[in-house]
């Protein structure tokens, strides 16, 4: 389960290997499309907020919950037509005020997925 590291990718600027952008040190982009998406996704949000909506969450740990799995509960709690689905292998569960509202799946993601297909 490792990858050649021939295969990493490498940044062409300063031929460092690239990193996921993750918020876990001073790499991580925040740029104007990372701005332009967030308020997408604002907007969105704000259009939508009491109406029937999937808060389709997958694989998200431990690392930056208050990103989409905390704010994907509190959005589910506070509109009776949305619905929070969970698909994560080991860290499928939700709050209890919002489980009559919730899919926990707790599987790996492919595995999912090919069966839907």
């Amino acid at each position: 389960m490792k990858i050649p590291t021939e295969l990493i990718p490498k940044c062409p600027v300063c031929g460092k290997p690239m990193t996921m952008n993750l918020r876990c040190d001073n790499s991580f982009v925040q740029d104007e499309g990372w701005y332009e998406a967030h308020s997408r996704y604002e907007r969105f949000i704000r259009n939508n907020a009491n109406s029937r909506v999937l808060f389709l969450e997958l694989g998200v740990g431990a690392n930056t919950p208050v990103i989409i799995k905390y704010p994907f509960w509190q959005m589910t709690k506070v509109n009776s037509k949305a619905t929070y689905a969970c698909i994560n292998y080991g860290e499928a569960f939700c709050p209890a005020e919002i489980s009559e509202q919730s899919i926990c799946i707790n599987e790996d993601i492919g595995k999912v997925i090919a069966e839907l297909k």
